[in-house]
């Protein structure tokens, strides 16, 4: 569980939220009822654990409940250990589509039989019902992956499988490594030029001597000489901003004018689980828009403000990252 926390605020550019992260674990898992930490649970403790620490404010706690959360707080994780937390569990089961009330029954007495509604829906690209049942459970990664293994798309490198030469040309790297018979090859140290300039740096009480030396074309021009001592200005003018402040920002993929109306952007990276409301379609500010999928559990991004949907420049199983916009609600 450490290890997913760790992994999940990194990818989020969010690592010095830790010490927060360890603080409000054991709170958010009281209220959701003292759950056990292991698979599957954990994960739901520490997603909205930290959902809550990037995204709570003073006057909100739990300002994004995952999909899962809104599951348990019905009741289809079964009993909890303890009675959850009556307020975040009204504020969960606020519009969730099964009912406002949570069950008292056994889960699976709930549960719609969804088999045939999956087959209508993947048609031939399931072969045999151990892809429907993969495509049942995961509509979207069953669906893409299926596509893979018959040849429908192109899977990406990263989830290739790789061949017995290139399971050689590991070992043999490894027991290279293992020999220290590798090393790591420098590449030549280019002269100072003449447009090198030594900077004092201090850092946390700690004082750097830096050489800095521009590359590219440059042009060295001597201070002309004054007479004249330069005239003190009466107060330091502010600095300007370096042009490559922007550049350390989380990007965000999408030139969008946010005069078309109020921006809908991804909180976290992730994937796209669909547009609960499309192109076009009226909302208010707190319909739930776009289902995003972060860090294996579904969040409901709501809309900023009423309006109309417009923009939408991704679909099911796309891809995001943090800040990319996601739709335009005007």
């Amino acid at each position: 569980m450490l290890s997913n926390l760790v992994n999940q605020l990194r990818e989020m550019d969010a690592l010095d939220k830790i010490d927060e992260v360890y603080r409000e674990l054991p709170k958010v898992r009281k209220d959701l009822g003292q759950i056990p930490l292991v698979t599957p649970t954990s994960q739901i403790v520490g997603v909205q654990t930290v959902n809550n620490v990037l995204h709570d404010t003073p006057d909100e706690r739990y300002k994004m409940i995952t999909g899962q959360v809104k599951d348990l707080c019905y009741g289809l994780y079964g009993k909890t250990a303890v009675p959850i937390n009556p307020e975040l569990q009204k504020k969960a089961l606020k519009g969730y589509p099964r009912g406002e009330e949570p069950i008292t029954c056994r889960p699976a007495e709930v549960l719609e039989p969804e088999l045939e509604k999956a087959k209508e829906e993947i048609g031939d690209l399931a072969v045999d019902l151990d892809d429907l049942i993969l495509y049942a459970q995961f509509p979207v990664t069953g669906k893409k992956f299926l596509e893979w293994k018959y040849g429908k798309s192109e899977a990406p490198d990263s989830v290739k499988p790789i061949t017995l030469e290139d399971v050689k040309k590991r070992e043999e790297l490894i027991k290279k490594a293992l020999a220290g018979e590798l090393i790591e090859r420098k590449g030549d140290t280019p002269e100072k030029s003449e447009a090198l300039r030594t900077f004092n740096v201090f850092v946390d009480n700690e004082y750097f001597n830096v050489e800095v030396d521009p590359t590219g074309d440059f042009q060295v021009v001597a201070a002309p000489a004054s007479s004249a001592p330069a005239a003190v200005p009466a107060a330091p003018a502010p600095a300007a901003a370096p042009a490559s402040a922007q550049a350390v920002k989380e990007p965000v993929p999408d030139t969008t004018d946010e005069a078309d109306g109020t921006l809908l952007l991804a909180p976290m990276p992730g994937m796209i689980v669909k547009y609960v409301a499309g192109e076009g379609d009226t909302v208010k500010k707190g319909d739930t828009v776009v289902i995003l999928e972060a860090m294996k559990m579904e969040n409901a991004l709501a809309s900023p403000a009423d309006g109309v949907v417009k923009g939408v420049k991704f679909g099911t199983g796309d891809s995001v990252a943090k800040g990319a916009v996601l739709c335009v609600i005007g």
